[in-house]
């Protein structure tokens, strides 16, 4: 059975919008370039809660490791 990504869907928010994030699911087995993702969106630990700017460079990122991290808040 092929395994599929999630589809993020893609919106152009309002200037000034913040996007709520949490690691929800541990990196240990996943490919370096999904650790860096991680590591670039700023989170430190699992279950961790943080803000960001909401932008297409911060969903870009997101839309790699959508296994990895779930927008909790828009």
């Amino acid at each position: 059975m092929p395994r599929t990504r999630k589809k993020v869907e893609v919106k152009v928010a309002p200037k000034g919008a913040k996007l709520q994030l949490k690691w929800i699911r541990s990196a240990i087995q996943a490919p370096v370039k999904h650790k860096l993702v991680i590591k670039g969106l700023g989170f430190t630990r699992l279950n961790q809660v943080i803000v960001r700017e909401d932008s297409p460079s911060i969903r870009g990122m997101v839309a790699k490791v959508p296994h990895l991290v779930e927008i909790v808040q828009q």
